[in-house]
């Protein structure tokens, strides 16, 4: 069952399209990922989604409801941890979150149990009391987690969740988003850490431009477009552009990487030839879902 569907969503600034009729489709209980540069379009596609920026065109369905005409029903079974602090400065850990569960209408006594909930279940217990300024970066990020978990959310979106955070935290947040996911929880998560995406996600749509480009498991992308390894060789200069020419003639899935060949879909009997003077500078290793990324979204920086 879908939980989430968009058809058509399209979403413009000015002349800036930055969603472009994405038709998206979330099952109920899994973590779906999206995997984009900067600019992608990814920020805007979630905004829609949980109803903080309305779109130019197209429809969202939640739970099978009209966002728009059922927006504060279904914002009741959200929880959203955004990419950038919004957290009150002035007020403690434990006022953070229970000025939030105003929001949501939960009487005093069990917004305190929550509260205690989450924080114990991030591992802020011990900083209940403190003020924002005496929390590190990485424990302000556990606690924008902390308040997306507050209303006990059928459906988490999170943006970003781990940036800054040092491994320790990055492990301890994807180890408890795996327990919400193993409890029926859906996660729809916003990421450009490609392990995160390999290690919580069970599909991923990679979006460039405004565009999904691709949707499968992890797994299934990297199989699609760059096999199960990679080969990397380094020619002399003076050799590139004859190398170039035999990977074209054998039919090799190739790229020009920095003065590097990257081989894909290859197989051993495809190494022969002009290929095999070269093999004391090659490497072999296992593709990855970073290798797709780049086969898709491209090199070069997006600003």
């Amino acid at each position: 069952m879908s939980i989430i569907k968009t058809t058509n969503l399209t979403k413009k600034f000015k002349e800036l399209l930055a969603v472009d009729r994405v038709n998206l489709e979330v099952e109920e209980g899994e973590c779906f990922g999206l995997l984009g540069p900067n600019g992608a379009g990814k920020t805007s596609l979630i905004r829609m989604i949980t109803a903080v920026s309305p779109p130019t065109s197209g429809e969202v369905q939640v739970l099978g409801k009209d966002l728009q005409a059922h927006a504060r029903q279904i914002k009741a079974v959200l929880g959203v941890v955004p990419q950038l602090d919004n957290l009150d400065p002035d007020l403690t850990v434990l006022q953070n979150l229970m000025t939030f569960t105003r929001y949501f209408d939960i009487p005093k006594n069990e917004a305190l149990r929550r509260s205690d909930e989450v924080l114990k279940l991030l591992e802020l217990d011990g900083k209940r009391d403190s003020r924002l300024r005496e929390l590190s970066g990485g424990m302000k990020r556990r606690l924008l987690i902390a308040r997306g978990l507050i209303n006990l959310p059928r459906i988490v979106v999170l943006d970003e969740p781990t940036i800054g955070l040092d491994p320790q935290g990055r492990h301890l947040v994807w180890n408890k988003l795996a327990d919400l996911k193993s409890q029926g929880v859906t996660q729809l998560l916003c990421t450009q850490n490609m392990e995160e995406a390999v290690v919580l996600c069970d599909r991923v749509a990679i979006m460039h431009q405004g565009k999904i480009l691709s949707l499968d498991t992890p797994g299934g992308l990297v199989s699609r477009y760059a096999g199960s390894e990679v080969w990397e060789i380094e020619p002399d200069p003076s050799e590139m552009e004859a190398m170039v020419r035999e990977l074209k003639r054998q039919g090799v899935d190739f790229e020009e990487v920095g003065g590097k060949l990257h081989l894909f879909q290859t197989g051993a009997d495809q190494i022969k030839g002009e290929l095999v003077k070269h093999l004391k500078r090659l490497r072999q290793r296992p593709s990855t879902l970073e290798d797709v990324f780049l086969r898709l979204t491209g090199r070069s920086l997006v600003e």
